[in-house]
């Protein structure tokens, strides 16, 4: 299938197929979103409704900054996950706006990178990112959240067998949809394996509906002791705040490589160059904006979604409007308790089977970013990075004390073996001689995946 053809088939402008068909068209790209994005609130402990919320809203800033060129989708990312179990390993609600302040720092991350694409171009900065170093960033990350997956799937006393059958109903469903599952279903795995373990749950009296009970329909999606405010109205834990500083923010190296994949496969399905309009320096922009924004008010950090890409490429209707209508859906969604109550209600054991799976991609994620790049392991200057980085991260993670800590003055700091492995990592690259990758400008990264697409279709 030749770029023409796709052409002639790709619908622009999605209002002349009418208002009733765009809203249809906007509904399935949110709940193509949604299995994924509750998942994280869910794991973490976070407000579903604010993550509704901010998911939609950070979608629409992200189009307000990228002229509305680029038709994506902003849903919670998976990749800070690490950070939110280090900071708050149970979801606690007085730990987790520190955790989220430590987010909002590393969306700052995502300006800086933006302003250096903009002034010196992509080629340049991201040779101090090479796939050696965010490749076994992102192994490391999926393997340090394998435990807490585990754990979800187990319970104690007489249900402990009744979880894990709920858990693996979850990871049978979701390995069903993904080989054998046709149109719609394939895109939307993960909310077919929530939906189908939880009335197995159900069925299994493993529920307590008394907060869906409970619950109002209509209400405020978060609170203020859910934002990043609140941790400067009290007694704030300087130490803690610095711990999540130096623990998250190098996590955002690796969502930043995951963004530009992103744009390139959405630029591959529309045939569109977005990498060179609007610009990596104005789709990084959009992302950390909206990533700011979620944090500061208790929301997990945004990042472009494959699954709306997915949606895209099935349907061949390629316009934002679109998707900016699927983003007033999920903050309509967000105003309903009773909806966010239903969300909760699901089973741990029911979140653990999908965390299983998630974790697992994750790793596989960075080992797909190490062999696309064609990492060369016949040389020991790639070994030893990558030697190094998994084992400081997961050395560290999984020792007696869990974190290397140390005070500076009466600040106490912890460093997770995430951000150890990442710094080590990104040092070594820096000073060991050889480093001769190559990232292509952000004309020829474009074009050349679009190229690559129309030639396999």
């Amino acid at each position: 299938m030749n770029k023409q053809k796709i052409n002639n088939e790709a619908i622009y402008d999605a209002r002349k197929l009418g208002k009733g068909k765009m809203v249809v068209l906007g509904l399935q790209h949110m709940f193509a979103m949604f299995g994924a994005t509750v998942v994280v609130p869910l794991i973490t402990g976070l407000s579903v409704s604010s993550t509704l919320l901010f998911a939609g809203l950070g979608t629409l800033l992200f189009h307000l900054i990228t002229k509305g060129k680029v038709p994506a989708f902003l849903g919670s990312s998976f990749a800070f996950l690490a950070g939110y179990a280090t900071i708050a390993p149970k979801g606690e609600a007085n730990l987790l706006p520190y955790a989220c302040f430590g987010v909002a720092c590393a969306s700052v991350l995502y300006f800086i990178l933006s302003a250096l694409f903009k002034a010196f171009g992509a080629h340049r900065v991201m040779k101090f990112f090479p796939p050696i170093v965010t490749g076994p960033i992102i192994i490391a990350i999926g393997l340090t959240l394998a435990p807490s997956a585990i754990n979800n799937c187990e319970s104690s006393g007489d249900n402990a067998g009744l979880s894990w059958i709920v858990a693996i109903v979850a990871i049978a469903i979701i390995i069903i949809c993904n080989i054998f599952g046709k149109g719609m279903i394939k895109i939307i795995p993960i909310i077919c394996g929530v939906l189908g373990s939880y009335v197995v749950a159900v069925c299994l009296g493993l529920v307590d509906f008394t907060s869906v009970a409970k619950a109002d329909w209509i209400g405020l999606p978060f609170t203020y002791d859910q934002t990043v405010f609140s941790i400067f109205t009290g007694d704030t834990d300087w130490g803690l705040i610095t711990t999540s500083i130096i623990t998250i923010v190098p996590i955002a190296l690796a969502t930043m490589v995951e963004h530009i994949g992103d744009v390139s496969a959405i630029s591959s399905t529309i045939g569109k160059n977005c990498i060179a309009d609007p610009g990596l320096h104005r789709t990084l922009l959009g992302d950390g904006a909206a990533t700011l924004l979620a944090a500061l008010f208790g929301a997990p950090a945004n990042t472009t979604y494959g699954e709306n890409t997915g949606v895209l490429n099935l349907t061949k209707v390629f316009d934002s409007r679109v998707i900016r209508i699927a983003a007033f859906f999920a903050i309509l969604f967000s105003f309903s308790p009773k909806f966010a109550a239903i969300v909760t209600s699901i089973p741990s054991a029911t979140v653990g089977g999908v965390s299983l799976v998630l974790y697992g991609m994750i790793s596989s994620v960075g080992v797909r970013n190490i062999v696309e790049n064609k990492i060369d392991f016949t040389s020991m200057r790639n070994v030893l990075i990558m030697a190094i980085i998994l084992v400081l991260a997961l050395g560290i993670t999984f020792s007696t004390a869990g974190n290397i800590s140390f005070t500076i003055g009466s600040v106490t700091i912890q460093l997770s073996g995430l951000a150890v492995g990442s710094l080590v990592g990104i040092i070594l690259n820096a000073i060991i001689p050889g480093n001769d990758y190559k990232f292509q400008t952000d004309e020829d990264l474009g074009a050349n995946e679009i190229q690559k697409d129309t030639r396999e279709m």
